[in-house]
């Protein structure tokens, strides 16, 4: 095979290889052997069917496949003599005029990451913004938490039903001209009047309704509503009331806690000071990993492949197209992104530069992520899907080294950030909780990660694939075949998913023992009746300023 340079410039490189028509024949004669004894031909004993006779039959393919063996086999060679550690996946280009039996000229061109200064970490001083938990805050937990798991008794009869009640009803939408539209019948659906659990205008117009009583409810689905068809129009809803409940008060005491399968009211409490703690540490590390990110930025500049920049910045702009579709005036959010696009390039080149800098401290000071570490990462992802595809999906991970490098990488981050903790100054000033929020707030950004990778020089698939979440398209190219994810279970509100996870009376937890108010509503018509409910508010943009401080 020989290799001509075509490009030497910055990060970029290009080469011509060509291989000759020999490697090429050679391998379809090795492949043409390996699979004789498998051939079935009329006329000839099994594994007896001619060499010839194979190449006449599957010539074409074999061809194919030996040209493809070949290309990669040469790309290999090429990464390994020239010692280059791409960027992102090579572009490999064919000569057009190549033929069976020729000499193959293949065009390959790439990008390299960048050979990175020594970090500067032994003058790293932070700040750790510490704040404490008050019982004014967990009085407030406590109180939204038994609200959740209040309950309900038969009003007393005529009772018309006010807000804070729940209201039982068969309904059927229909569309302005009068015809039913799928998914918007549905029986028993109960809905708690005040929620603002339903699309708007939908609860305020049962106030009032009685057991029985029928009533025809006017209301527009509001422009962001998930089915387009319905999206901004009118419709009606024919419901009639089958019971009306009125809410039980919840004691926050001791008995209240006992139904939880905890001690007693002082229990309860701990979980949620608990709670609350793990909130702040978490604030804490967020302000501290930001504040880090900063100063390893300003003092750390040098070239980033361009290929990972557009990359990077077309996942943050795909993010904020999205966003931007959910505010009220979606043509005016979108143009007013246009005007800062060079700002959020800056961003991507940033997050870039930061990711390879953290791979090269974690590099040089032996942070990796442990097998054992690995395989509690592929069964926590494996979570997500249905348990039949759990072990295919482990599978997937082992045999595809993109995924599993974007598996590792935010452990991997986080490894390297402690590193840097442990090695930096660190002053502690007691603040307040709403002290520690704005000061986030401050510097708020499109995610806490820096898309970090951790690269192994000795395997180049790692190079092109890298740690990146906006590698995942380079998964439509690979033969495997990931598992689809079953769909995510609607989030619990904060109090009930914390309390239900450290009970330790699964029986008694609060998520099993009263349904929430949204599956309650999904409960009574699993097609029909999700269909009322609005599509829940989109997160605001962050600002240009806020996602710089992220990187």
């Amino acid at each position: 095979m020989q290799t001509v340079e075509t490009l030497n410039e910055g990060l970029k490189r290009a080469y011509t290889l060509t291989i000759p028509a020999g490697d090429i024949a050679a391998k379809v004669d090795a492949e043409v052997k390996r699979a004789a004894p498998t051939v079935r031909m009329p006329g000839f004993r099994p594994g007896k069917v001619p060499a010839n006779l194979i190449k006449k039959m599957h010539g074409p393919a074999l061809e194919r496949e030996a040209l493809n063996t070949a290309v990669q086999e040469g790309i290999q060679s090429l990464i390994t003599e020239q010692g280059l550690r791409p960027a992102m996946q090579p572009q490999v280009e064919l000569d057009e005029d190549y033929s069976a039996g020729k000499d193959v000229e293949v065009k390959i061109a790439l990008e390299i990451l960048p050979q990175v200064p020594a970090p500067a970490i032994d003058a790293i001083k932070l700040e750790r913004l510490t704040a404490e938990p008050t019982d004014a805050e967990i009085d407030a937990l406590l109180k939204r938490f038994a609200a959740q798991q209040k309950s309900f008794e038969p009003a007393l009869e005529g009772h018309p039903a006010v807000e804070g009640d729940q209201v039982v009803i068969d309904f059927v939408g229909k569309t302005e001209d009068g015809v039913a539209f799928p998914g918007g019948t549905g029986t028993g659906m109960s809905v708690e009047l005040g929620s603002g659990q339903l699309i708007p205008g939908f609860e305020a117009q049962l106030e009032g309704a009685k057991v029985g009583e029928e009533r025809t409810l006017n209301v527009t689905f509001p422009e962001s509503y998930g089915e387009k068809s319905l999206a901004g129009k009118p419709a009606t809803f024919d419901i009639t009331v089958t019971a009306v409940n009125t809410p039980k008060d919840v004691a926050i005491d001791d008995d209240f806690a006992k139904g939880l399968g905890l001690e007693g009211i002082d229990k309860l409490r701990e979980l949620f000071k608990g709670q609350v703690e793990q909130e702040l540490n978490g604030l804490t590390r967020t302000h501290m990993k930001r504040k880090l990110l900063d100063q390893l930025a300003a003092g750390h500049d040098f070239p980033v492949p361009p290929s990972m920049v557009d990359a990077e910045f077309a996942q943050i702009w795909s993010q904020l197209e999205h966003e931007a579709t959910h505010e009220a005036d979606p043509a005016a959010a979108m143009a007013e992104m246009e005007k800062e696009r060079d700002d959020y390039v800056a961003i991507a080149e940033r997050r870039v530069r930061l990711g390879l800098l953290l791979s090269e401290i974690g590099q040089q000071n032996g942070v990796e992520v442990s097998q054992a570490e690995m395989q509690r990462l592929v069964a926590q992802a494996a979570q997500q899907y249905d348990p039949k595809d759990r072990q295919r999906f482990a599978e997937y991970v082992q045999q595809d080294p993109i995924a599993a490098a974007q598996l590792r990488a935010p452990l991997y981050e986080d490894k390297v950030v402690d590193f840097l903790f442990g090695k930096a100054e660190i002053a502690d000033r007691p603040v307040t909780r709403e002290e520690l929020e704005a000061a986030i707030e401050e510097e708020d950004g499109f995610a806490s990660g820096t898309h970090v990778h951790n690269h192994d020089d000795h395997d180049h698939h790692d190079h092109a694939g890298h740690d990146h979440d906006h590698a995942a398209h380079d998964h439509a190219d690979h033969d495997h075949d990931e598992p689809k994810p079953k769909k995510a279970a609607k989030k619990a509100a904060e109090p009930t998913a914390e309390v239900a996870e450290v009970s330790e009376a699964p029986a008694k937890k609060p998520a099993a023992k009263k349904a929430k108010k949204v599956e309650a509503v999904e409960e009574a018509s699993a097609e029909e009746a999700p269909e009322l409910h609005e599509a829940p508010a989109p997160k605001k943009k962050p600002a240009k300023k806020k996602a710089e401080a992220e990187g």
